[in-house]
């Protein structure tokens, strides 16, 4: 027995996982300061630059073998790292630290911390790239000092893994038999962990610093949902939390078909996707159609850009797969704290509230044209039920030179329905000004939490401020689905938001029209949602909105939803 009490964090993915806790192996330790150079430098440069290669390479193999494992998004992610592995800015600067006096291992270190600043200073998603960065920077330098590499440990029997933060190359190959459960002290709700641990329907808990308290070997009880862990629970705890997980996941399975609440409301219930990789495991799970097709993916990682051929190849793969189904497009989500490399642009102070997404394509209308005139290539002569959104949407001037620009590319009304995300305060409040000009709208919960609260949504520290029940962010939910109904178009939620099935139910009694999460997340919602009227949804929308506070929001929508107790949830 441990006298730690029980800890709480941020749950990000459902479910229930017990086992003795486990912690990251310990990173690998920082090379001395001033570390001096002991040999040839050609020598020492040759050596660091091997490492690099061999990173690079193992990221590759990690990469192509998650894709293997049908875990596209994790490959994709990996990819990215061995990309950075390879950048030979990095080998560069190592290379002068060398030649400048200081040991390979000293050099590495250095250039990392070189990079690592600029990222931190950009903010926004950049700087929740430092993790991933980190991690680089680790297994290079076990690879120059023969140090164990950094990963997950091994054991003969299932447990829960506890660290700092996991990176992608660590949570993309981790396997669901020997893992029963993540507990991090840092990330958010939106983290590379949480996505992934949906993803790979391993329950998880973030932003629970207190777990790094714990010994290894102390027996927990990990609720991915409420974010509790219990410490040294008895064994009819365990028990009676594994029947409830049982009959939940059997309850969930029996649940099929489309979306719609027990009174028979169509609710299409549609699945996030970054790319051709990820529409396999949307049709498993049940979408009905995409709900967000995130196609920076061609972009980011490129040292060009796409030509308009590759984009039509690209598009018309997703499109042709959902047959006459909804597949709702997010066009180019880049720039200020997501740059792309054939478009360089000034430094920003706050790049989180830069010149990004629509903002920079109002400067390079020609890529915008292209990405549009792709999209209606693509769809020629499909029966896909296309629609195009535009991502950081601030006011109706930004909504009519969106839906103009999509139009004269050919993305008629007979060819696609055009509308816009609502992330920012402003587009929310506001919303009745410009709903009749555009054919939906589409809220994105994590940015539109991260705007409203001034809160950077990949900061652990903050992460009460990304918890979707907060009754200021349903307000404005609210206030779009309201605008939305009044003007007779549809609005869906595109966010992290939809995943929670609680707060799915919820998110109809607001006015949401459509719910779209990551494919994992599809059967509960599906199920929880089959279990309520529209009018419990639409009182447990009210007595949210009555809240004080997240808990209290969810606490009292809670209780208006009877058909959660009857699922065990």
């Amino acid at each position: 027995m441990t006298d730690i009490a029980n800890v709480t964090g941020v749950g990000v993915s459902p479910g229930v996982g017990a086992g003795p806790v486990r912690a990251m192996a310990a990173a690998v330790p920082e090379p001395p300061a001033g570390q001096p150079l002991d040999g040839d430098p050609a020598e020492a440069k040759r050596r660091a630059a091997e490492a690099f290669a061999a990173v690079g390479a193992d990221l590759d193999a990690r990469a192509a073998a998650a894709a293997a494992r049908d875990r596209a998004e994790a490959g994709e992610v990996l990819a990215a790292q061995a990309m950075m592995a390879r950048d030979p800015s990095l080998a560069e600067v190592a290379g002068q630290r060398i030649d400048g006096g200081l040991a390979a291992p000293r050099a590495v270190h250095e250039a990392f911390g070189t990079f690592r600043e600029l990222l931190a200073k950009a903010g926004g998603y950049m700087a929740a790239r430092v993790t991933d960065l980190d991690d680089i920077r680790d297994r290079v330098l076990a690879v120059l000092t023969g140090a164990p590499m950094p990963g997950v440990p091994v054991a003969d029997e299932p447990f829960v893994l506890v660290a700092r933060d996991l990176a992608p190359a660590d949570t993309a190959l981790i396997d669901p038999a020997k893992v029963v459960a993540f507990v991090t002290a840092e990330g958010g709700p939106t983290s590379h962990t949480a996505i992934l641990a949906r993803t790979m329907g391993i329950p998880a808990v973030v932003a629970a610093p207190a777990a790094l308290d714990l010994p290894d070997g102390t027996r927990v009880l990990v609720d991915g949902a409420t974010g509790v862990i219990t410490v040294d629970p008895d064994e009819d705890a365990v028990r009676r939390a594994t029947q409830a997980a049982d009959a939940l996941a059997e309850a969930v399975s029996a649940a099929k078909g489309p979306g719609r609440t027990a009174d028979r409301k169509r609710v299409p219930l549609l699945a996030n996707i970054g790319g051709p990789a990820d529409v396999e495991g949307a049709l498993a799970h049940g979408a009905e159609g995409v709900g967000l097709f995130r196609t920076e993916f061609l972009f980011l990682d490129s040292a060009e850009a796409p030509t308009f051929e590759q984009q039509v190849a690209t598009y018309r793969k997703v499109l042709s797969s959902f047959g006459d189904g909804r597949v709702v497009v997010r066009t180019l989500d880049a720039g200020a704290d997501k740059p792309l490399a054939f478009l360089p642009t000034g430094e920003e102070p706050n790049p989180a509230l830069g010149e990004r997404a629509l903002r920079m394509m109002r400067h390079h209308p020609d890529m915008l044209d292209t990405q549009l005139r792709a999209l209606a290539e693509a769809a020629r002569g499909l029966s896909a039920d296309l629609w195009v959104m535009a991502p950081m949407v601030a006011d109706g001037d930004d909504a009519a030179f969106f839906v103009d620009a999509a139009r004269a590319a050919g993305l008629t009304e007979e060819a696609a329905k055009v509308g816009v995300m609502v992330e920012i305060p402003a587009a929310a409040l506001r919303a009745r000004d410009f709903a009749g000009g555009v054919d939906f709208f589409s809220i994105g919960t994590n940015d539109l939490a991260q705007y409203a609260f001034a809160a950077d949504r990949q900061l652990g520290a903050l992460a009460r401020f990304q918890d979707p029940w907060q009754p200021a962010l349903l307000d404005l939910i609210h206030a779009t689905a309201e605008a939305a109904n009044r003007a007779g178009k549809s609005c869906g939620v595109c966010g992290e938001a939809a995943a929670d099935p609680a707060l799915a139910c919820v998110l109809v009694g607001l006015g949401v029209s459509s719910l779209s999460m990551s494919a994992p997340s599809l059967p509960m919602v599906r199920a929880v949602l089959a279990a309520h009227t529209v009018s419990q949804c639409v009182r447990a929308a009210d007595a949210a909105r009555r809240g004080t506070s997240a808990d209290t929001a969810r606490e009292l929508a809670r209780a208006a939803l009877p058909g959660l107790s009857a699922l065990g949830l």
